[in-house]
């Protein structure tokens, strides 16, 4: 529960999801559930021209199996918090 309570707090940020095929998503993260499934809004791939077929993609649901990395920026992560959820 840890990663999902985490994740909740992210919604509306930016975050680049990396996944198991190597495609890598940006976009606004929209909704998590308890699998970890994301739902992205205002999606582009970093690698557009080796991706062509996802540019006219704007709203991407991704099952929470596929994800390798999750990629944040730093000024959206409290450390401190996180650091006290998992001494619970």
């Amino acid at each position: 529960m840890l990663f999902f309570s985490f994740f909740k707090t992210l919604v509306d940020q930016e975050v680049t999801v990396e996944l198991k095929n190597d495609i890598e998503i940006r976009g606004t993260l929209k909704s998590v559930d308890q699998y970890l499934n994301l739902k992205i809004d205002n999606i582009s791939t970093v690698n557009e021209s080796k991706y062509p077929h996802l540019k006219s993609v704007k709203t991407l649901f991704i099952r929470g199996s596929t994800v390798r990395y999750v990629h944040l920026s730093s000024s959206s992560v409290d450390c401190t918090l996180l650091q006290d959820a998992s001494r619970r």
